[in-house]
């Protein structure tokens, strides 16, 4: 009943079609890794780009990490790849946890979201998302909805497309605003099997209530029905490793860690109360590889 209900308040479902899969080049020149870049619809006229990084000379299928970018530049960052000035800066925020997932023998699949990157981004490379949040709850529908949209339409184009791919081990990561989306779709999306969202997870009113955070977060009517940690207990049993920052000041960690209690509970209840974990980095706002992916590989014993 709370899935269909978020389900509502986000305003969807939104239009299905034909996912009308191209490929725009496939790399095996890499000695470490092969990479497919393609691009689907997920409504009418509404491209998605990707990219598919999987470890070279895999043997059987591989578990699949979808890694959502925050408000930078775009997807490329989770590649490890400079496209704009300053984009080596997030680097040092371990942000290029694509590549950090294929090191670790997974597929990962970078998928841009709605608005950043190559959607929509500014000419300096900065995400726009006040206008195309604005433009959704015109249509009775939200951002974070239509980012949750395309992530399940990519599930549905990589089980079709990519056979390589274990569809009983695919987890979602991302670090702030993909961490965000990482939180909604996997709350939504069943077959999506654990979850890592970083910097993201706060109760609504200690964090984008009480300061101003990009207008994509926010979703009409979602104080009505859920705070954060209803969302995350929608993920349950399935395995959930939460990432703060200790001094992140947009997502202030006592209430972070008041949002996973109230998941925790849920996990217990289900027993599966060693399925759930929250890692707490010592900086601020940004992804924490060393402390979080030994937790996760717990979590999940994948």
């Amino acid at each position: 009943k709370a899935r269909a209900k978020l389900a509502e308040v986000l305003g969807l479902p939104l239009i299905s079609c034909e996912e009308n899969l191209r490929i725009d080049y496939q790399k095996e020149d890499d000695p470490v890794w092969n990479e497919i870049r393609f691009l689907f619809e997920s409504e009418p006229g509404v491209d998605v780009p990707c990219h598919l990084v999987y470890p070279k000379n895999a043997q059987g299928k591989l578990p699949l990490a979808i890694c959502t970018q925050g408000h930078g530049t775009g997807m490329h960052i989770s590649l490890h790849r400079v496209k704009f000035p300053g984009d080596e800066g997030d680097f040092d925020g371990d942000r290029d946890f694509a590549l950090q997932a294929v090191r670790k023998g997974y597929a990962a699949l970078a998928v841009e979201q709605r608005a950043m990157g190559e959607r929509g981004s500014k000419a300096d490379g900065s995400p726009d998302c006040a206008h195309p949040a604005y433009q959704a709850i015109m249509l009775g529908r939200t951002i974070i909805g239509e980012r949750c949209w395309d992530i399940s339409r990519a599930i549905d184009v990589v089980e079709k497309h990519f056979p390589m791919i274990d569809m009983d081990r695919i987890c979602m990561m991302g670090n702030s605003g993909g961490g965000t989306t990482t939180i909604y779709a996997t709350a939504l999306d069943t077959r999506i099997k654990a979850a890592m969202p970083s910097c993201a997870l706060c109760g609504y009113y200690a964090s984008i209530g009480a300061m101003q955070h990009c207008d994509c977060n926010y979703i009409p009517g979602i104080m009505n029905h859920f705070d954060m940690g209803d969302l995350a207990a929608m993920i349950a049993p399935r395995p959930l490793t939460v990432v703060n920052g200790v001094t992140d000041a947009s997502f202030p960690i006592e209430s972070a860690k008041e949002q996973v209690a109230i998941a925790r509970r849920v996990y217990e209840a289900l027993g599966a109360g060693d399925k759930i974990a929250h890692v707490i980095g010592h900086e601020g706002h940004r992804f924490y590889k060393a402390p979080a992916w030994p937790v996760f590989d717990e979590c999940t014993g994948w």
